[in-house]
């Protein structure tokens, strides 16, 4: 509890940026430390007195918001989620503007092997439609039931949405206001609420926080970095979707897109990414779940019996050979290590720590369990 109730008093300090507050989490400084001022001797004697100061001048009123938030969240049935906390995203944690806290509500874990956050245009065409309710029931079909993600707003996100939950897929919605907040848009409310069952609702801010224009762009950085890839369905020259494939791409996710015709004004920004190769052209579930490195199963093929004792994959071995010599590495570092996407390790990563094989460090390391 006092890991949860300092981050969160942190997150609510003035004059003091989440980054570099998570930057102090990363390097090993506890929450519960910082609050106290207990300062790592190295810090820039600039940024520890302005830290100081924000610790004297709303210390208290900050504590005093995360326990009237604690106490908020419990009374609702709003987990709490502190960076490196068991429940946080594991993927969110690798980019390096991850939120400080998070907020969800819901019964799907945001720790899976597969994820998918999917994204697109507000004004969506049928063939936008069509796409999504295609990408939805081939990997329902494939028995592939990945975490769908996208941001609840019209178009795309609500269709994308919708459709997984009619094929069984858990989704997560991510929002730009409080979780104490009514839905916005407020059209889309009963698919939120049916979204509970199956998914949730996810948000950086504080129960009480309205939407506001700058909310939604900052939104995207979440949706790109909580899944192992991003495909955009559909979007102009210029949007939140193309926002978020970039970030994805930056977060060196897969990202992918559905091409359209050259004169289609809602295939102009799918074709642009395909064309300046920060997408990879998609048609179907089936490419999508080969670019995931994802093993499709047809409906007709038995499930496979697991070994009881099974042997290590080459790439697993070469992880796992690294960190023997290195005694941890970051995500990043062991990509480039065993030269694998990025996209492709992070999901090998959390498997391997589910198996026991791997576990996750303070600063966003990976060790050998020994």
């Amino acid at each position: 509890m006092s890991q949860l109730l300092y981050t969160l008093a942190l997150s609510c300090l003035k004059g003091i940026g989440q980054a570099q507050i998570l930057t102090l989490l990363r390097s090993g400084s506890s929450a519960e430390a910082l609050f106290a001022g207990q300062l790592p001797s190295d810090l820039v004697p600039d940024f520890a007195h302005r830290f100081r100061t924000a610790l004297a001048t709303s210390g208290t009123s900050a504590l005093d918001r995360a326990k009237t938030e604690v106490d908020y969240c419990a009374q609702h049935d709003i987990q709490i989620l502190p960076f490196a906390s068991a429940g946080y995203p594991m993927l969110l944690a690798e980019c390096a503007d991850a939120p400080l806290v998070l907020f969800y509500k819901g019964t799907a874990s945001l720790n899976v092997a597969h994820s998918l956050s999917v994204v697109g245009t507000r004004k969506m065409t049928p063939m936008g439609g069509d796409l999504c309710r295609h990408l939805c029931g081939d990997l329902a079909n494939l028995r592939l039931a990945p975490l769908i993600v996208s941001g609840l707003a019209y178009g795309v996100d609500i269709c994308v949405h919708r459709e997984a939950l009619a094929n069984g897929l858990p989704t997560v919605g991510v929002l730009a206001h409080g979780l104490g907040q009514t839905v916005y848009p407020s059209a889309h409310r009963q698919t939120a609420s049916e979204m509970m069952a199956q998914g949730g609702l996810l948000s950086e801010y504080l129960h009480d926080v309205t939407p506001k224009r700058e909310f939604f762009v900052r939104r995207n950085r979440i949706v790109a970095g909580i899944s192992a890839g991003t495909v955009v369905v559909e979007s102009a020259s210029k949007g939140g979707a193309l926002i978020t494939a970039r970030l994805a791409q930056d977060y060196n996710r897969a990202v992918m897109a559905y091409p359209g015709r050259v004169f289609d004004a809602y295939s102009a920004g799918c074709n642009e990414l395909i064309r300046q190769q920060v997408a990879t052209l998609v048609t179907s579930a089936t490419d999508i779940a080969e670019i995931m490195g994802w093993h499709a199963i047809s409906p007709s093929e038995p499930p496979r019996q697991q070994e009881l004792f099974p042997l290590l994959t080459p790439e697993e071995e070469a992880v796992c050979a690294h960190l023997a010599t290195t005694d941890q590495a970051t995500a990043n570092a062991l990509a480039l290590a065993v030269n694998l996407p990025a996209h492709q390790l992070l999901p090998l990563l959390f498997d391997m720590e589910l198996r026991g094989l791997l576990r996750h460090l303070p600063g966003g390391n990976y060790g050998l369990v020994r």
